[in-house]
């Protein structure tokens, strides 16, 4: 059972930001929220890059579906990124990273 997570950032976008509830892209990504990694994508979108501080303390409640970590990994690769390069980018710890390779090379 996953959040409805198009009515929760509809009713953030109604309350804290109505003016863009009016633009397109906004929109479009609206409709085509499915993964984690969607969902940061899409909040970045939104609110922009965060302070260092706050950032550090919504890391802590951030958790990533399997698709989401496999998209996460095959940009790694796709860009041929080492693991630092990847946690700098999606702002996760490069050990998770290395955890998840680890793990996901076992299955």
């Amino acid at each position: 059972m996953m959040p409805d997570y198009k009515q929760i950032y509809t009713d953030i976008l109604e309350e804290k930001f109505p003016e863009k509830l009016s633009d397109t892209a906004i929109r479009l990504k609206l409709e085509t929220l499915h993964s984690a990694f969607d969902i940061l994508k899409f909040n970045q979108l939104i609110f922009g890059e965060t302070e260092y501080t706050m950032e550090r303390k919504n890391q802590r409640l951030r958790s990533y579906d399997k698709e989401s970590i496999l998209k996460i990994l095959s940009y790694q690769k796709r860009n041929e990124l080492t693991n630092l390069q990847v946690s700098d980018h999606f702002k996760i710890s490069r050990n998770t990273i290395a955890k998840w390779k680890r793990i996901l090379n076992d299955d």
